[in-house]
């Protein structure tokens, strides 16, 4: 039978000052004015369609990312957060995160959103480093990524986390750790410190530029996790680092297999619904111009995860994660019994992938190294 995971929130603002070469996310360069009341509304509209998914949960987190969700005023973010939480219960303790580019933010603003509510910021620096900025195509400089960390600390903001990239064009293992030195010195409660990949639909994969062989990668990898340990940030995710306390809620519920609602131009929804013994997805209308259609519905995809499919989708979110994987969980967001994926376990167990104990499966170092390998037992 499957069970009710907690429940939580995406918001899409899909407008960016330019678009990164790198960037395969559904994000538009701004041309004249962001339609920001236009859109604002309409996300309350979609989410109305959305609210009979919910079933008398509390959110336990909103994520509002983009694209450059800083775009909009923080007088627009007040009034959005104050209709979501007209409809859907805010749960004591929510995590309320704004994605924002260093280059949009300034002093005052940092403030102001968080008197609009917003508790948690996640801002786009990737390097502290001006040509790999220009490199990649970054709007922001170094004073301003580091002057946003800055405001961020004295507005006495909850958490905050610096996003950060790592084998970038011709980098260095010396350039890659200054990267890292430096935000770590900015003392963030967070840092999502992750490898950049060419992805198919950007202006990188047309013309890629010269990355690091994977053995300079690897050392990148290594040094890197050992300042982060030295420094207090523990992993607790592929990509997360954390001080005690402060992982990413939002990111938790994703990579539990959690429910969360999508609305915005291309943003994905995941629901589960025990009485009829099945979990869908759905997506949005991916631009704005259609989105804001009004003859348009807003849900452009509903479908339901195949049976067979459910293991996988699980696994591809739930290994991410550096915490145990409890039978029970697995069982009560999939509704599957964990005998119907004995053999992938045990050529993972074997393989030294993962260990079990009495409540549940454990992914190794090795398992972290070889994810892919791992995931794909599961496909078969």
């Amino acid at each position: 039978m499957l069970s009710l995971p907690p429940l939580s929130l995406y918001i899409h603002i899909p407008w960016c000052v330019e678009k990164c070469p790198y960037c395969d996310f559904n994000s538009h360069k701004l041309r004249g004015e962001i339609p920001e009341q236009a859109y604002l509304q309409a996300l309350i509209d979609d989410l109305d369609n959305d609210l009979v998914y919910v079933q008398g949960r509390p959110l336990t987190s909103i994520f509002i990312g983009g694209g450059t969700p800083s775009l909009i005023s923080a007088q627009g973010i007040n009034w959005l957060l104050t209709e979501v939480e007209k409809k859907l219960i805010f749960s004591d303790n929510i995590e309320i995160t704004l994605e924002a580019n260093p280059g949009t933010i300034e002093n005052q603003k940092i403030a102001d959103f968080k008197t609009a509510g917003i508790n948690r910021f996640s801002f786009g620096v990737q390097s502290f480093q001006p040509q790999k900025l220009e490199k990649l195509g970054r709007i922001h400089g170094s004073e301003e990524a580091k002057n946003a960390a800055r405001q961020a600390t004295a507005a006495k903001v909850k958490t905050f986390n610096l996003d950060l990239m790592h084998g970038l064009p011709e980098q260095t293992i010396n350039d890659a750790l200054s990267d890292l030195q430096t935000a770590i010195d900015l003392n963030p409660t967070h840092l999502s410190w992750y490898q950049l990949t060419i992805e198919p639909n950007t202006q990188y994969f047309s013309h890629p530029p010269t990355l690091p062989d994977e053995d300079l990668l690897w050392e990148i990898q290594e040094a890197g996790l050992k300042l982060l340990a030295k420094n207090g940030y523990q992993q607790y995710e592929i990509s997360g680092y954390s001080k005690t306390g402060f992982e990413c809620q939002h990111n938790l519920n994703y990579w539990s297999f959690g429910d969360y609602i999508g609305i915005g131009c291309g943003a994905h929804g995941k629901f589960t619904q025990p009485l009829e013994n099945r979990i869908i997805r759905t997506t949005k209308i991916k631009h704005p111009k259609g989105y804001l259609d009004p003859n348009r519905p807003f849900l452009d995809q509903l479908n339901q995860v195949a049976r067979e499919d459910l293991a996988f989708e699980y696994m591809m979110n739930r290994l991410r994660l550096f915490q145990t994987i409890p039978f029970t969980e697995f069982e009560s967001y999939t509704g599957l019994n964990i005998n119907e994926i004995k053999q992938p376990i045990d050529i993972a167990l074997n393989k030294k992938l993962l260990t079990k104990d009495a409540v549940g499966w454990q992914v190794t170092d090795l398992g972290h190294r070889y994810l892919n390998e791992l995931l794909a037992l599961f496909m078969e």
